[in-house]
């Protein structure tokens, strides 16, 4: 794992960089005031994942400097939540008394929650046997946590695959199921933020809404409130189980979700294709009023940047400013920008989350 320089001391002025740099990119755009959302200047990661170097007796966790790659030991990681940092120095020593537990570990990947949960993950380059399982049972109990060990073509559950991370959006808990190995928003203070923003510019909406690339239903279950329906799309079959498990947690009951990319969905949209996974879905039911998108970094491709703009009301939520941009050269084509925000997810990197709320002209 590559290294974020956390210094809190500096904190404002890489915003205030972040910030220039967003205005100056959009301004010919002509972009309303820019929302800015702060990170915690600390502990706002609820993800990380460290290399294990043994050195006889001993074994550290271990980093690389992002300029040089050159690796370094370390014994904490401020970046990372206060139960990561808490539990780094007590887990190492641990493991590294035991044998059976220490040979051959290659990686520790933490996933926690605000709440304190942990699921800790146990790379290996060997097979892991009946004794290691009893071995990590015992350490699994006692620093109440989960763990998962995984090796080349096995994978031992020992309780529990998932955390259950709790946001509050304006006031209301959300519950979501987070699975060990698949994608959720590293900062959840700035999720509950971005989470909060869409909900606001949708807050007025009416009729249904279409999402994109809707992963584990993050956005999805916050926004449902505010339209009669939703139909939303995802291709990863994981993210959809986890999606669905969501959609219960948090008693939603007018979400539809079709495992489709998006190029899939557009060419569904446009009857260029009948899709099997589509059986159960009435695409002409839907009277949609709004899309929202929150694609991978290389943001839209041209059939569903097309798509978005057939659509009265657009929420993109970018991890990309780049091809944010160039989608937006066509999209406002069509759409004014009337709200944009900036997310500070990635604290001292070149990172930035944007968020981009369009009506049509």
């Amino acid at each position: 794992m590559s290294l974020a320089v956390v210094q809190p001391e500096k904190y404002e002025k890489q915003l205030s960089e972040k910030i220039n740099q967003t205005q100056i990119e959009f301004e010919a755009f002509d972009i309303p005031e820019l929302e800015v959302f702060t990170s915690k200047p600390e502990h706002y990661r609820m993800r990380a994942e460290f290399r294990i170097w043994h050195e006889g007796e001993h074994s550290f966790y271990r980093m690389f400097d992002p300029e040089t790659k050159t690796p370094f030991n370390v014994d904490s990681f401020p970046a990372g939540s206060e139960k990561i940092n808490a539990l780094m120095t007590p887990l190492i020593k641990d493991i590294e008394q035991k044998e059976v537990l220490k040979k051959r570990l290659f990686q520790l990947e933490f996933l926690t929650t605000q709440s304190g949960e942990a699921l800790v993950s146990m790379l290996y380059h060997k097979q892991l046997s009946d004794a290691w399982q009893t071995e990590a049972t015992e350490l699994q109990d006692k620093h109440n946590i989960g763990i998962i060990g995984r090796a080349r073509k096995q994978k031992l559950v020992l309780s529990k695959d998932h955390v259950v991370e709790k946001l509050t959006i304006l006031g209301k808990t959300f519950a979501y199921t987070q699975v060990e190995n698949s994608f959720t928003q590293p900062n959840a203070g700035v999720n509950e933020k971005m989470l909060s923003w869409a909900s606001d510019v949708c807050k007025n909406s009416s009729g249904d809404m279409l999402e994109l690339y809707c992963g584990n239903g993050n956005f999805t279950c916050v926004l449902a409130e505010h339209f009669d329906k939703v139909l939303a799309t995802e291709i990863a079959k994981t993210s959809v189980h986890s999606a669905n498990e969501n959609f219960d947690l948090n008693n939603i009951k007018n979400v539809e979700i079709a495992r489709l990319s998006s190029e899939e969905f557009t060419q569904a949209m446009n009857k260029e294709r009948e899709f099997k996974r589509l059986k159960d879905i009435d695409l002409d039911s839907y009277q949609v009023s709004t899309i929202f998108v929150d694609p991978p970094r290389a943001g839209l491709d041209k059939g569903t940047e097309a798509l978005v703009q057939r659509f009265d009301n657009i929420v993109y939520i970018s991890c990309n400013p780049e091809t944010l941009h160039d989608n937006l050269g066509s999209i406002c084509e069509t759409h004014k920008i009337e709200r944009i925000a900036l997310f500070d997810q990635f604290p001292y990197t070149h990172h930035r989350e944007m968020g981009v709320y369009l009506s049509h002209r």
